[in-house]
Protein backbone atom coordinates (compact mmCIF):
# COMPACT_ATOMS: atom_id res chain seq x y z
CA UNK A 1 0.00 0.00 0.00
CA UNK A 2 1.49 3.27 -1.14
CA UNK A 3 2.65 5.74 2.08
CA UNK A 4 0.70 9.11 2.39
CA UNK A 5 4.27 11.25 2.64
CA UNK A 6 2.61 14.21 3.95
CA UNK A 7 0.67 12.27 7.20
CA UNK A 8 3.59 10.45 7.62
CA UNK A 9 6.19 13.13 7.89
CA UNK A 10 4.02 15.01 10.03
CA UNK A 11 3.60 12.16 11.98
CA UNK A 12 7.82 11.77 12.10
CA UNK A 13 8.12 15.96 12.94
CA UNK A 14 5.52 15.66 15.87
CA UNK A 15 7.10 12.40 17.54
CA UNK A 16 10.22 13.11 16.59
CA UNK A 17 10.60 15.31 19.44
CA UNK A 18 9.83 12.19 21.73
CA UNK A 19 7.59 12.43 24.38
CA UNK A 20 4.39 11.06 25.00
CA UNK A 21 3.55 12.26 28.49
CA UNK A 22 0.16 11.15 30.07
CA UNK A 23 -1.18 13.64 33.12
CA UNK A 24 -0.16 13.04 36.63
CA UNK A 25 -1.95 10.17 38.16
CA UNK A 26 -3.15 10.24 42.09
CA UNK A 27 -2.53 7.53 44.25
CA UNK A 28 -4.59 7.11 47.56
CA UNK A 29 -2.96 6.90 50.71
CA UNK A 30 -3.79 3.58 51.51
CA UNK A 31 -2.17 2.91 48.13
CA UNK A 32 0.61 4.29 47.72
CA UNK A 33 2.55 1.85 49.66
CA UNK A 34 4.47 4.29 51.91
CA UNK A 35 6.29 2.67 54.58
CA UNK A 36 8.49 5.24 56.80
CA UNK A 37 11.65 3.79 57.25
CA UNK A 38 13.82 6.47 59.50
CA UNK A 39 13.61 9.37 56.81
CA UNK A 40 12.63 6.97 53.98
CA UNK A 41 10.05 7.12 52.19
CA UNK A 42 9.11 3.65 49.92
CA UNK A 43 6.70 3.35 47.19
CA UNK A 44 5.57 0.27 44.89
CA UNK A 45 5.19 -0.37 41.49
CA UNK A 46 3.79 -2.98 39.47
CA UNK A 47 4.38 -3.23 35.41
CA UNK A 48 1.83 -5.74 33.46
CA UNK A 49 3.27 -6.96 30.30
CA UNK A 50 2.19 -9.18 27.65
CA UNK A 51 3.44 -9.68 24.51
CA UNK A 52 3.11 -11.37 20.30
CA UNK A 53 -0.52 -11.52 21.38
CA UNK A 54 -1.27 -11.99 17.16
CA UNK A 55 -5.01 -11.19 17.72
CA UNK A 56 -6.13 -13.76 20.16
CA UNK A 57 -8.88 -12.04 21.47
CA UNK A 58 -10.67 -14.67 22.53
CA UNK A 59 -9.83 -18.50 23.84
CA UNK A 60 -10.61 -19.46 20.25
CA UNK A 61 -9.06 -21.44 17.16
CA UNK A 62 -10.59 -20.28 14.25
CA UNK A 63 -9.05 -23.14 12.21
CA UNK A 64 -10.88 -25.81 13.88
CA UNK A 65 -14.21 -23.81 14.57
CA UNK A 66 -13.42 -24.65 18.50
CA UNK A 67 -12.71 -23.38 21.90
CA UNK A 68 -8.64 -23.71 21.65
CA UNK A 69 -7.31 -26.40 23.54
CA UNK A 70 -3.65 -27.56 23.47
CA UNK A 71 -1.88 -30.62 25.73
CA UNK A 72 -0.39 -27.86 28.08
CA UNK A 73 -3.96 -26.84 29.09
CA UNK A 74 -3.16 -23.05 27.97
CA UNK A 75 -5.97 -20.41 27.25
CA UNK A 76 -5.20 -17.42 25.16
CA UNK A 77 -6.74 -14.31 24.88
CA UNK A 78 -6.99 -10.70 25.71
CA UNK A 79 -10.30 -11.44 27.58
CA UNK A 80 -8.38 -13.69 29.74
CA UNK A 81 -5.73 -10.88 29.99
CA UNK A 82 -8.48 -8.69 30.94
CA UNK A 83 -9.84 -10.80 33.92
CA UNK A 84 -6.23 -11.21 35.36
CA UNK A 85 -5.17 -7.09 34.79
CA UNK A 86 -8.40 -6.25 36.63
CA UNK A 87 -7.02 -8.64 39.69
CA UNK A 88 -3.95 -6.94 39.94
CA UNK A 89 -5.15 -3.35 39.51
CA UNK A 90 -7.73 -4.40 42.39
CA UNK A 91 -4.78 -5.40 44.44
CA UNK A 92 -2.24 -3.30 43.64
CA UNK A 93 -4.79 -0.20 42.72
CA UNK A 94 -5.05 0.99 39.58
CA UNK A 95 -2.87 4.20 40.00
CA UNK A 96 -0.23 2.32 41.03
CA UNK A 97 0.39 0.06 38.09
CA UNK A 98 1.23 -0.03 34.13
CA UNK A 99 0.30 -2.15 31.14
CA UNK A 100 2.41 -2.95 28.56
CA UNK A 101 3.02 -4.58 25.41
CA UNK A 102 5.84 -5.84 23.59
CA UNK A 103 4.39 -6.15 20.04
CA UNK A 104 3.22 -8.45 17.24
CA UNK A 105 -0.32 -6.90 17.57
CA UNK A 106 -2.39 -7.18 14.26
CA UNK A 107 -1.34 -10.43 12.62
CA UNK A 108 -2.08 -13.93 13.59
CA UNK A 109 -5.03 -15.00 13.22
CA UNK A 110 -8.61 -14.70 10.70
CA UNK A 111 -9.42 -11.98 13.02
CA UNK A 112 -7.08 -9.66 11.99
CA UNK A 113 -6.57 -10.55 8.14
CA UNK A 114 -10.26 -10.05 7.97
CA UNK A 115 -10.34 -6.49 9.42
CA UNK A 116 -6.84 -5.60 7.69
CA UNK A 117 -7.95 -7.29 3.83
CA UNK A 118 -12.17 -8.62 3.84
CA UNK A 119 -13.22 -5.53 5.55
CA UNK A 120 -10.07 -3.05 6.52
CA UNK A 121 -9.77 -0.69 8.68
CA UNK A 122 -8.63 1.61 5.90
CA UNK A 123 -11.26 1.59 4.40
CA UNK A 124 -13.77 4.98 4.44
CA UNK A 125 -16.02 4.75 7.57
CA UNK A 126 -14.16 1.35 8.13
CA UNK A 127 -14.38 -0.75 11.45
CA UNK A 128 -12.08 -0.27 14.44
CA UNK A 129 -9.60 -3.15 14.22
CA UNK A 130 -10.94 -5.11 17.00
CA UNK A 131 -7.46 -5.73 18.79
CA UNK A 132 -7.77 -1.24 19.06
CA UNK A 133 -10.88 -1.85 21.15
CA UNK A 134 -10.11 -4.49 23.25
CA UNK A 135 -6.53 -3.14 24.25
CA UNK A 136 -8.09 0.54 24.70
CA UNK A 137 -10.99 -1.34 26.57
CA UNK A 138 -8.58 -3.22 29.01
CA UNK A 139 -6.51 0.29 29.34
CA UNK A 140 -3.06 -0.55 27.78
CA UNK A 141 -0.70 2.39 28.51
CA UNK A 142 1.91 1.80 25.91
CA UNK A 143 3.15 -0.75 23.54
CA UNK A 144 6.03 -1.34 21.60
CA UNK A 145 5.97 -2.37 17.71
CA UNK A 146 6.06 -5.82 16.62
CA UNK A 147 7.76 -6.62 13.36
CA UNK A 148 4.37 -8.60 12.55
CA UNK A 149 2.61 -4.81 12.74
CA UNK A 150 4.50 -3.70 9.49
CA UNK A 151 2.82 -7.10 7.35
CA UNK A 152 -0.52 -5.31 5.77
CA UNK A 153 2.16 -2.17 4.55
CA UNK A 154 1.69 1.34 6.39
CA UNK A 155 -1.23 2.56 5.83
CA UNK A 156 -3.30 -0.02 7.60
CA UNK A 157 -0.11 0.35 10.59
CA UNK A 158 -1.21 3.99 10.89
CA UNK A 159 -4.72 3.66 10.65
CA UNK A 160 -4.16 0.95 13.63
CA UNK A 161 -2.18 3.67 15.35
CA UNK A 162 -4.93 6.46 14.96
CA UNK A 163 -7.24 3.98 16.61
CA UNK A 164 -5.64 3.24 19.70
CA UNK A 165 -6.06 5.68 22.84
CA UNK A 166 -2.08 4.50 23.83
CA UNK A 167 1.02 4.65 21.71
CA UNK A 168 2.93 2.82 20.09
CA UNK A 169 6.56 3.04 20.80
CA UNK A 170 9.65 2.23 18.15
CA UNK A 171 13.09 4.42 18.79
CA UNK A 172 15.04 2.56 16.57
CA UNK A 173 11.94 2.53 13.54
CA UNK A 174 13.54 5.73 11.91
CA UNK A 175 12.27 8.00 8.86
CA UNK A 176 14.61 7.10 6.16
CA UNK A 177 15.21 10.23 4.50
CA UNK A 178 15.39 12.23 8.30
CA UNK A 179 16.80 9.40 10.63
CA UNK A 180 14.44 11.08 13.41
CA UNK A 181 11.93 8.45 14.88
CA UNK A 182 8.87 7.88 12.50
CA UNK A 183 6.88 6.44 15.90
CA UNK A 184 7.04 7.97 19.59
CA UNK A 185 10.29 6.79 20.77
CA UNK A 186 9.54 6.92 24.59
CA UNK A 187 6.31 7.30 26.93
CA UNK A 188 6.36 8.60 30.66
CA UNK A 189 4.26 8.48 33.51
CA UNK A 190 3.92 10.29 36.75
CA UNK A 191 2.72 8.14 39.54
CA UNK A 192 2.13 10.61 42.75
CA UNK A 193 3.34 9.38 46.44
CA UNK A 194 1.58 11.66 49.47
CA UNK A 195 4.62 13.20 50.96
CA UNK A 196 6.95 13.30 48.49
CA UNK A 197 7.91 13.91 44.77
CA UNK A 198 6.13 11.95 42.13
CA UNK A 199 7.74 8.47 40.72
CA UNK A 200 8.50 9.33 37.49
CA UNK A 201 8.38 6.39 35.01
CA UNK A 202 9.90 5.62 30.91
CA UNK A 203 8.83 3.16 29.02
CA UNK A 204 11.07 2.99 25.99
CA UNK A 205 9.81 1.54 22.66
CA UNK A 206 12.17 -0.83 20.60
CA UNK A 207 11.35 -2.87 17.75
CA UNK A 208 12.99 -5.41 15.43
CA UNK A 209 15.96 -4.74 12.64
CA UNK A 210 14.60 -7.82 11.06
CA UNK A 211 11.74 -5.60 9.59
CA UNK A 212 13.98 -4.56 6.76
CA UNK A 213 14.33 -7.75 5.62
CA UNK A 214 11.02 -9.28 6.40
CA UNK A 215 8.73 -6.54 4.99
CA UNK A 216 11.52 -4.56 2.61
CA UNK A 217 8.40 -4.26 0.18
CA UNK A 218 6.66 -1.97 2.41
CA UNK A 219 9.48 -0.20 4.28
CA UNK A 220 12.38 -0.32 2.06
CA UNK A 221 13.02 4.13 1.49
CA UNK A 222 10.78 5.07 4.06
CA UNK A 223 11.65 2.90 7.45
CA UNK A 224 15.18 2.02 8.43
CA UNK A 225 15.35 0.03 11.63
CA UNK A 226 19.06 -0.01 13.02
CA UNK A 227 19.95 -1.91 16.29
CA UNK A 228 17.93 -2.39 19.32
CA UNK A 229 21.47 -1.86 21.66
CA UNK A 230 22.50 1.29 19.82
CA UNK A 231 19.21 2.72 19.87
CA UNK A 232 19.10 1.92 23.79
CA UNK A 233 22.25 3.89 24.64
CA UNK A 234 21.09 7.01 22.76
CA UNK A 235 17.67 7.16 24.38
CA UNK A 236 17.88 5.69 28.07
CA UNK A 237 20.08 8.79 29.28
CA UNK A 238 18.03 10.96 27.66
CA UNK A 239 15.50 9.25 30.19
CA UNK A 240 17.58 9.90 32.92
CA UNK A 241 18.53 13.21 32.17
CA UNK A 242 14.63 14.13 31.98
CA UNK A 243 14.13 12.87 35.34
CA UNK A 244 12.87 9.28 34.81
CA UNK A 245 13.30 7.77 38.31
CA UNK A 246 12.45 4.09 36.67
CA UNK A 247 13.55 2.84 33.02
CA UNK A 248 11.62 0.04 31.00
CA UNK A 249 12.25 -1.09 28.25
CA UNK A 250 9.36 -3.31 26.03
CA UNK A 251 11.10 -4.97 23.50
CA UNK A 252 10.21 -6.66 20.36
CA UNK A 253 13.29 -9.20 20.58
CA UNK A 254 14.37 -12.17 21.79
CA UNK A 255 17.05 -12.54 24.91
CA UNK A 256 19.15 -14.90 23.09
CA UNK A 257 21.76 -12.99 21.21
CA UNK A 258 20.47 -15.16 18.25
CA UNK A 259 19.42 -13.96 14.61
CA UNK A 260 17.71 -15.80 11.81
CA UNK A 261 18.85 -13.64 9.05
CA UNK A 262 22.74 -14.81 9.04
CA UNK A 263 24.69 -11.60 8.11
CA UNK A 264 22.25 -9.65 6.13
CA UNK A 265 22.33 -7.01 9.11
CA UNK A 266 24.97 -5.98 11.14
CA UNK A 267 22.61 -5.64 14.28
CA UNK A 268 20.82 -8.64 16.38
CA UNK A 269 17.66 -10.03 15.96
CA UNK A 270 17.28 -11.27 19.51
CA UNK A 271 19.13 -8.87 21.48
CA UNK A 272 17.24 -7.59 25.10
CA UNK A 273 19.93 -9.50 27.06
CA UNK A 274 22.70 -7.88 24.65
CA UNK A 275 20.73 -4.44 26.16
CA UNK A 276 20.56 -4.83 29.57
CA UNK A 277 24.18 -6.17 29.70
CA UNK A 278 25.50 -3.09 27.84
CA UNK A 279 23.64 -0.14 28.40
CA UNK A 280 23.20 1.47 31.95
CA UNK A 281 20.60 2.90 33.59
CA UNK A 282 17.51 0.39 32.63
CA UNK A 283 15.94 -1.65 35.49
CA UNK A 284 13.13 -3.87 33.11
CA UNK A 285 13.23 -5.26 29.88
CA UNK A 286 9.29 -6.43 28.52
CA UNK A 287 10.53 -9.18 26.25
CA UNK A 288 8.97 -10.12 22.84
CA UNK A 289 9.43 -11.74 19.86
CA UNK A 290 10.71 -15.08 20.84
CA UNK A 291 7.95 -16.88 21.44
CA UNK A 292 8.97 -18.24 24.70
CA UNK A 293 8.49 -18.36 28.67
CA UNK A 294 10.34 -16.32 30.76
CA UNK A 295 9.28 -15.66 34.45
CA UNK A 296 12.72 -13.97 34.84
CA UNK A 297 16.11 -13.39 33.92
CA UNK A 298 18.23 -11.38 35.63
CA UNK A 299 21.17 -10.07 33.93
CA UNK A 300 24.22 -7.95 35.24
CA UNK A 301 24.50 -5.17 33.39
CA UNK A 302 28.53 -4.63 32.08
CA UNK A 303 29.18 -1.38 33.26
CA UNK A 304 27.55 -0.59 36.27
CA UNK A 305 27.23 -4.56 37.83
CA UNK A 306 23.92 -3.60 38.49
CA UNK A 307 21.27 -6.36 38.00
CA UNK A 308 18.64 -5.67 34.65
CA UNK A 309 15.50 -8.08 35.63
CA UNK A 310 13.84 -9.49 31.94
CA UNK A 311 10.31 -11.22 31.45
CA UNK A 312 8.49 -12.67 28.43
CA UNK A 313 5.09 -13.79 28.83
CA UNK A 314 4.06 -16.35 26.25
CA UNK A 315 2.61 -15.56 23.04
CA UNK A 316 -0.98 -15.61 22.20
CA UNK A 317 -2.05 -13.80 25.82
CA UNK A 318 -1.61 -17.30 27.65
CA UNK A 319 0.88 -15.38 30.11
CA UNK A 320 0.61 -11.82 31.82
CA UNK A 321 4.09 -10.70 33.43
CA UNK A 322 4.23 -9.41 36.34
CA UNK A 323 7.33 -6.65 37.60
CA UNK A 324 7.00 -5.51 40.99
CA UNK A 325 9.66 -2.58 41.31
CA UNK A 326 10.30 -1.17 44.95
CA UNK A 327 11.99 2.33 45.04
CA UNK A 328 13.34 4.21 47.98
CA UNK A 329 12.85 8.21 48.60
CA UNK A 330 16.53 9.24 50.18
CA UNK A 331 18.46 12.37 49.55
CA UNK A 332 16.18 14.16 47.54
CA UNK A 333 15.66 11.74 44.60
CA UNK A 334 13.50 8.12 44.18
CA UNK A 335 16.24 5.04 43.57
CA UNK A 336 15.21 1.73 42.44
CA UNK A 337 15.83 -0.64 45.36
CA UNK A 338 14.60 -4.11 43.18
CA UNK A 339 13.03 -5.37 40.71
CA UNK A 340 11.44 -8.74 40.71
CA UNK A 341 9.16 -10.62 37.86
CA UNK A 342 6.97 -13.32 37.75
CA UNK A 343 4.32 -14.32 34.91
CA UNK A 344 0.62 -15.32 35.39
CA UNK A 345 -1.40 -17.70 33.74
CA UNK A 346 -3.94 -16.81 31.41
CA UNK A 347 -5.91 -20.29 32.04
CA UNK A 348 -6.59 -19.59 35.56
CA UNK A 349 -9.54 -17.23 35.02
CA UNK A 350 -12.57 -16.85 33.14
CA UNK A 351 -13.12 -14.52 30.33
CA UNK A 352 -13.74 -10.59 30.85
CA UNK A 353 -17.29 -10.15 30.25
CA UNK A 354 -16.78 -6.64 29.10
CA UNK A 355 -14.25 -7.60 26.48
CA UNK A 356 -16.56 -11.03 25.61
CA UNK A 357 -19.93 -8.41 24.82
CA UNK A 358 -17.30 -5.62 23.09
CA UNK A 359 -16.26 -7.81 20.56
CA UNK A 360 -18.35 -10.98 19.76
CA UNK A 361 -20.28 -9.53 16.86
CA UNK A 362 -16.39 -8.90 15.08
CA UNK A 363 -15.40 -12.51 16.36
CA UNK A 364 -18.83 -14.06 15.03
CA UNK A 365 -18.26 -12.35 11.88
CA UNK A 366 -14.90 -14.13 11.16
CA UNK A 367 -16.53 -16.94 12.26
CA UNK A 368 -18.69 -17.37 9.43
CA UNK A 369 -16.38 -16.17 6.88
CA UNK A 370 -14.07 -18.59 7.42
CA UNK A 371 -16.75 -21.38 7.44
CA UNK A 372 -17.79 -20.38 3.73
CA UNK A 373 -17.67 -23.81 1.77
CA UNK A 374 -14.97 -23.19 -1.23
CA UNK A 375 -14.45 -26.80 -2.73
CA UNK A 376 -14.69 -30.32 -2.11
CA UNK A 377 -11.74 -32.52 -1.36
CA UNK A 378 -11.65 -36.54 -2.59
CA UNK A 379 -9.45 -37.43 0.11
CA UNK A 380 -8.43 -36.35 3.37
CA UNK A 381 -5.10 -34.41 3.42
CA UNK A 382 -2.43 -33.76 6.48
CA UNK A 383 0.31 -31.96 7.30
CA UNK A 384 1.22 -34.68 10.26
CA UNK A 385 4.13 -36.33 8.01
CA UNK A 386 4.95 -33.47 5.62
CA UNK A 387 8.18 -32.62 7.29
CA UNK A 388 9.86 -35.85 6.85
CA UNK A 389 7.97 -37.11 3.83
CA UNK A 390 6.58 -35.57 0.56
CA UNK A 391 2.99 -34.48 1.41
CA UNK A 392 0.42 -33.83 -1.04
CA UNK A 393 -0.98 -31.06 1.01
CA UNK A 394 2.08 -28.96 0.80
CA UNK A 395 2.48 -29.89 -3.44
CA UNK A 396 -0.82 -28.06 -2.89
CA UNK A 397 1.01 -24.65 -2.22
CA UNK A 398 3.58 -25.17 -5.10
CA UNK A 399 1.48 -26.14 -7.41
CA UNK A 400 -0.85 -22.51 -6.86
CA UNK A 401 2.59 -20.88 -6.67
CA UNK A 402 3.52 -22.23 -9.82
CA UNK A 403 0.39 -21.69 -11.49
CA UNK A 404 -0.09 -18.01 -10.51
CA UNK A 405 3.44 -17.30 -11.34
CA UNK A 406 3.60 -18.75 -15.16
CA UNK A 407 -0.09 -17.22 -15.69
CA UNK A 408 1.47 -13.53 -14.50
CA UNK A 409 4.66 -13.88 -16.55
CA UNK A 410 3.24 -15.09 -20.01
CA UNK A 411 3.91 -12.81 -22.75
CA UNK A 412 7.37 -11.58 -20.92
CA UNK A 413 10.87 -12.33 -21.68
CA UNK A 414 10.67 -14.92 -18.49
CA UNK A 415 7.80 -17.11 -20.40
CA UNK A 416 9.80 -19.93 -21.57
CA UNK A 417 11.77 -20.63 -18.69
CA UNK A 418 11.06 -23.22 -16.31
CA UNK A 419 8.62 -22.31 -13.07
CA UNK A 420 9.24 -24.28 -9.84
CA UNK A 421 8.23 -23.45 -6.11
CA UNK A 422 8.75 -23.95 -2.45
CA UNK A 423 6.76 -24.05 0.14
CA UNK A 424 7.25 -25.48 3.96
CA UNK A 425 5.36 -27.53 6.21
CA UNK A 426 3.82 -24.50 8.51
CA UNK A 427 1.80 -26.71 10.68
CA UNK A 428 1.92 -30.79 12.36
CA UNK A 429 -1.62 -30.73 12.31
CA UNK A 430 -3.45 -29.22 9.81
CA UNK A 431 -5.79 -30.90 7.69
CA UNK A 432 -8.19 -30.67 4.97
CA UNK A 433 -10.93 -33.27 4.85
CA UNK A 434 -12.52 -35.34 2.33
CA UNK A 435 -15.55 -33.62 1.70
CA UNK A 436 -16.77 -29.54 1.88
CA UNK A 437 -13.34 -27.78 1.79
CA UNK A 438 -13.78 -23.83 3.61
CA UNK A 439 -11.54 -21.03 3.96
CA UNK A 440 -10.53 -22.07 7.88
CA UNK A 441 -9.21 -25.08 6.53
CA UNK A 442 -7.17 -23.98 3.94
CA UNK A 443 -6.25 -21.15 5.98
CA UNK A 444 -5.05 -23.75 8.57
CA UNK A 445 -2.52 -25.27 6.11
CA UNK A 446 -1.07 -21.57 5.18
CA UNK A 447 -1.40 -19.88 8.56
CA UNK A 448 1.01 -17.33 7.58
CA UNK A 449 -0.26 -13.99 5.70
CA UNK A 450 2.88 -14.01 2.80
CA UNK A 451 3.09 -12.64 -0.32
CA UNK A 452 4.51 -14.42 -3.90
CA UNK A 453 7.45 -13.43 -5.08
CA UNK A 454 9.42 -14.49 -8.23
CA UNK A 455 13.35 -14.74 -8.38
CA UNK A 456 15.77 -15.99 -11.00
CA UNK A 457 17.60 -18.33 -9.42
CA UNK A 458 20.49 -21.08 -11.58
CA UNK A 459 20.70 -24.51 -11.41
CA UNK A 460 23.71 -24.64 -8.60
CA UNK A 461 22.02 -21.77 -6.87
CA UNK A 462 18.97 -24.17 -6.17
CA UNK A 463 21.31 -26.98 -5.43
CA UNK A 464 23.32 -25.08 -2.44
CA UNK A 465 19.41 -23.98 -1.40
CA UNK A 466 18.74 -27.67 -1.45
CA UNK A 467 21.56 -28.53 0.59
CA UNK A 468 20.79 -25.18 3.53
CA UNK A 469 17.48 -26.37 3.50
CA UNK A 470 18.33 -30.35 4.27
CA UNK A 471 20.20 -28.93 7.14
CA UNK A 472 16.83 -29.54 8.87
CA UNK A 473 17.29 -32.72 9.51
CA UNK A 474 19.43 -34.57 12.24
CA UNK A 475 22.58 -36.63 11.33
CA UNK A 476 20.93 -40.34 11.00
CA UNK A 477 23.58 -43.40 10.17
CA UNK A 478 22.58 -46.00 7.98
CA UNK A 479 20.97 -48.84 10.65
CA UNK A 480 20.51 -46.86 13.07
CA UNK A 481 16.90 -46.18 14.53
CA UNK A 482 14.87 -43.96 13.03
CA UNK A 483 12.62 -41.80 15.55
CA UNK A 484 10.58 -39.18 13.61
CA UNK A 485 10.10 -37.04 16.74
CA UNK A 486 13.98 -36.72 17.03
CA UNK A 487 14.65 -36.76 13.00
CA UNK A 488 13.66 -33.05 12.05
CA UNK A 489 14.68 -29.55 13.82
CA UNK A 490 18.53 -29.71 13.89
CA UNK A 491 20.08 -26.84 16.03
CA UNK A 492 16.85 -25.86 16.53
CA UNK A 493 15.62 -25.15 13.39
CA UNK A 494 12.18 -24.23 12.98
CA UNK A 495 9.99 -26.27 10.71
CA UNK A 496 8.96 -22.75 8.39
CA UNK A 497 12.87 -22.53 7.61
CA UNK A 498 12.18 -26.37 5.61
CA UNK A 499 11.28 -26.26 2.59
CA UNK A 500 9.95 -28.17 -0.38
CA UNK A 501 11.15 -27.19 -3.72
CA UNK A 502 8.96 -28.29 -6.17
CA UNK A 503 9.51 -29.12 -9.93
CA UNK A 504 12.75 -30.98 -9.25
CA UNK A 505 13.58 -34.17 -8.25
CA UNK A 506 15.91 -35.18 -5.34
CA UNK A 507 17.58 -37.57 -2.21
CA UNK A 508 18.23 -35.98 0.92
CA UNK A 509 20.85 -38.36 2.45
CA UNK A 510 20.34 -38.04 6.16
CA UNK A 511 23.37 -39.82 6.85
CA UNK A 512 25.91 -37.59 5.48
CA UNK A 513 26.82 -34.37 7.47
CA UNK A 514 25.06 -31.57 6.45
CA UNK A 515 26.22 -29.31 3.32
CA UNK A 516 26.87 -32.91 1.28
CA UNK A 517 23.27 -34.02 1.08
CA UNK A 518 21.39 -33.50 -2.14
CA UNK A 519 21.59 -36.87 -4.10
CA UNK A 520 20.63 -37.66 -7.31
CA UNK A 521 19.35 -34.07 -8.01
CA UNK A 522 17.26 -33.85 -11.36
CA UNK A 523 15.10 -31.68 -13.46
CA UNK A 524 12.85 -33.40 -16.30
CA UNK A 525 14.60 -37.11 -15.75
CA UNK A 526 18.23 -35.50 -16.41
CA UNK A 527 21.16 -34.26 -13.92
CA UNK A 528 20.53 -30.52 -13.06
CA UNK A 529 22.48 -28.41 -15.37
CA UNK A 530 24.45 -25.70 -12.93
CA UNK A 531 23.81 -23.28 -15.69
CA UNK A 532 20.39 -23.99 -16.13
CA UNK A 533 17.99 -20.98 -15.16
CA UNK A 534 14.51 -21.44 -13.48
CA UNK A 535 11.95 -18.81 -11.93
CA UNK A 536 11.79 -19.74 -8.63
CA UNK A 537 8.18 -18.71 -6.87
CA UNK A 538 8.46 -18.27 -2.93
CA UNK A 539 7.29 -16.85 -0.22
CA UNK A 540 7.75 -12.84 0.71
CA UNK A 541 9.31 -13.81 3.67
CA UNK A 542 11.74 -15.86 2.02
CA UNK A 543 12.74 -14.09 -0.95
CA UNK A 544 13.38 -10.98 1.15
CA UNK A 545 16.22 -13.32 3.36
CA UNK A 546 13.91 -14.74 6.25
CA UNK A 547 15.81 -17.91 7.08
CA UNK A 548 18.72 -17.04 5.81
CA UNK A 549 18.65 -18.87 2.84
CA UNK A 550 21.17 -19.00 0.30
CA UNK A 551 21.03 -16.53 -2.98
CA UNK A 552 17.50 -15.78 -2.55
CA UNK A 553 17.47 -12.75 -1.17
CA UNK A 554 19.83 -11.06 -3.60
CA UNK A 555 18.30 -13.00 -6.70
CA UNK A 556 16.91 -10.82 -9.28
CA UNK A 557 13.25 -10.31 -8.88
CA UNK A 558 11.24 -10.83 -12.27
CA UNK A 559 7.40 -10.51 -10.38
CA UNK A 560 5.74 -10.17 -6.94
CA UNK A 561 2.35 -9.27 -6.20
CA UNK A 562 0.30 -8.28 -2.33
CA UNK A 563 -2.14 -10.97 -2.72
CA UNK A 564 -1.40 -13.36 -0.01
CA UNK A 565 -0.59 -17.03 -1.33
CA UNK A 566 -3.48 -18.23 1.42
CA UNK A 567 -6.09 -16.23 -0.99
CA UNK A 568 -4.39 -17.83 -4.13
CA UNK A 569 -4.85 -20.86 -2.33
CA UNK A 570 -8.88 -19.93 -2.05
CA UNK A 571 -8.74 -19.03 -5.90
CA UNK A 572 -7.17 -22.22 -6.89
CA UNK A 573 -9.72 -24.39 -4.93
CA UNK A 574 -12.65 -22.27 -5.70
CA UNK A 575 -11.97 -22.43 -9.71
CA UNK A 576 -11.47 -26.42 -9.45
CA UNK A 577 -14.36 -27.24 -7.73
CA UNK A 578 -12.59 -30.25 -6.92
CA UNK A 579 -9.79 -30.74 -4.48
CA UNK A 580 -8.24 -33.67 -5.99
CA UNK A 581 -4.30 -34.92 -5.43
CA UNK A 582 -3.80 -35.77 -9.21
CA UNK A 583 -4.07 -32.61 -10.42
CA UNK A 584 -1.20 -31.21 -7.91
CA UNK A 585 0.49 -33.68 -5.90
CA UNK A 586 3.85 -35.35 -7.19
CA UNK A 587 6.81 -36.98 -5.15
CA UNK A 588 9.66 -34.87 -5.67
CA UNK A 589 12.00 -35.55 -2.88
CA UNK A 590 12.39 -38.40 -0.12
CA UNK A 591 14.96 -39.08 3.05
CA UNK A 592 17.51 -41.71 2.02
CA UNK A 593 20.27 -43.20 4.00
CA UNK A 594 23.81 -44.29 1.58
CA UNK A 595 20.72 -44.71 -1.33
CA UNK A 596 18.69 -46.63 0.64
CA UNK A 597 15.20 -44.92 1.35
CA UNK A 598 14.09 -44.32 4.97
CA UNK A 599 10.64 -44.69 4.68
Amino acid sequence: MPLNRRKFLEKSAVTGAGVALAGAVGAPAAQAAEAKMGHEKRYSLTVMGTTDLHGHVFNWDYFKDAEYKDSAGNAQGLSRISTLVNQVRAEKGRCNTLLLDAGDTIQGTPLTYYYAKVDPITAKGGPVHPMAAAMNAIGYDAVALGNHEFNYGIETLRKFEEQCDFPLLGANALDAKTQRPAFPPYFIKKFHVKGAPPVKVAVLGLTNPGIAIWDKAYVQGKLTFPGLEEQAAKWVPKLRSMGADVVVVSAHSGSSGTSSYGDQLPYVENSAALVAQQVPGIDAILVGHAHVEIPELKVTNAKTGKTVVLSEPLAYAERLSLFDIELVFAKGRWAVESVSSKVLNSNSVADDPKITKLLKADHDVVVKYVNQVVGTATQTLTTVEARYKDAPIIDLITKVQEDVVRAALAGTEYASLPVIAQASPFSRTSEIPAGNVTIRDLSSLYVYDNTLVAKLLTGAQLRAYLEYSAEYFVQTAAGAVVDVEKLTNANNRPDYNYDYVSGLSYDIDIAQAAGSRIKNLTYNGAALDDAQKFVFAVNNYRANGGGAFPHVASATEVWSESTEIRTRIAEWVTAKGVLDPKDFASVDWRLTREGTPVF
